[in-house]
């Protein structure tokens, strides 16, 4: 299985490249990828430059374009299609249908790939992005069981790619609300959830209050750890309790699952994390490079090892990890 590691800028390209990954993906530093944030991604100067690094040490370089467009913005969509091939990316992640369409006919030889943000959960949707637009891979939501993925698989026309580490959401990928709720921009068209320009932490007498869009989503003791604010995952006062009523602060981590995930015919594993730092890339690239070698030198007896664990607590939201829907034996 292949392995998918995020690139948020060039520092976090090469310590992917440099630990393992066998292919990194990136975005433009616009909104036409799903982590537009101020600081991140790539100008077509510096992607050229990664490229060529990852290029020359044999590794793949993934362009993710996978917001939706605004009808005064496709014209921005179809420029950055033609500067991905101009500069010679191994593969478009894309999931609206007319950036597909004009990938696949002005740019014929550039591999197409079908975003999570695409949100195809079944093997007729990816049929029909097959058939239409010739990708050859998708990404699944982070929403299907074990069985529900085998089943996909079984059927598919295309390569699968799955999630094996990173952040959760709660809400199906491409069709998030909760975030352009509260600040009026969607992480589905702006390309970020919880948009920095909508942040605030304010300090009181008592430690720090966050919140997005005027709304209160966290309220931080002093010298409590403060992370980046997502509405999914804040405390709330229901009911009479203060609790994360909508979603734990956790991250995935399906590393028990690679024996099941091979036999499925899985193809490749990605890590999320594009807004994330270089050690992050670092430190998790390292871990998974570790245990795909593991597996494949010894399938039938690999278990993750107990430093593995360890090292990927340290970088899991709340500290914690899960199977999240992956391991559903109801399902």
């Amino acid at each position: 299985m292949e392995l998918v590691c995020p690139a948020g800028n060039l520092p976090s390209l090469k310590a992917a490249v440099d630990n393992g990954a066998d292919a990194v993906y990136t975005g433009f530093r616009d909104d036409t990828n799903a982590r537009h944030f101020a600081g991140l991604n790539f100008t077509a100067g510096k992607l050229a430059d990664g490229i060529r690094y990852a290029k020359g040490k044999g590794k793949r370089v993934f362009i993710a374009m996978n917001t939706y467009p605004r009808p005064d913005g496709i014209a921005r969509f179809e420029e950055a299609v033609d500067q991905a091939a101009a500069l010679g990316v191994d593969a478009l992640i894309c999931a609206d249908i007319g950036v597909l369409d004009y990938a696949a006919r002005r740019q014929p030889k550039l591999n197409l790939h079908l975003s999570v943000q695409g949100s195809a959960t079944n093997y007729e949707a990816l049929r029909y992005y097959h058939e239409h637009f010739g990708i050859r891979r998708a990404v699944l939501p982070r929403v299907l069981s074990m069985a529900q993925i085998e089943h996909v698989i079984e059927q598919s026309p295309v390569e699968i790619e799955v999630f094996g580490f990173g952040s959760l959401c709660v809400m199906v990928e491409g069709r998030c609300i909760l975030s352009s709720y509260a600040t009026g921009r969607s992480p589905n068209t702006y390309g970020a959830c919880s948009p920095a320009s909508h942040v605030e932490w304010i300090e009181t007498d008592t430690g720090l209050d966050t919140r997005l869009g005027g709304v209160l989503i966290q309220r931080h003791a002093k010298g409590e750890n403060v992370g980046y604010p997502t509405l999914c995952k804040g405390t709330y006062r229901t009911d009479g309790r203060t609790y994360h009523a909508i979603e734990d602060p956790v991250s995935l981590n399906a590393m028990a699952l690679l024996p099941q995930l091979a036999a499925a015919g899985v193809a490749a594993v990605k890590i999320e994390g594009r807004q994330r730092s270089p050690v992050y890339v670092k430190q998790v690239t390292r871990v998974w490079r570790e245990a795909l070698d593991a597996f494949a030198r010894d399938p039938e007896h690999f278990a993750p090892q107990a430093e593995w664990t360890a090292e990927l607590a340290k970088v899991s939201e709340g500290a914690q990890t899960t199977l999240g829907p992956y391991h559903r034996p109801w399902q």
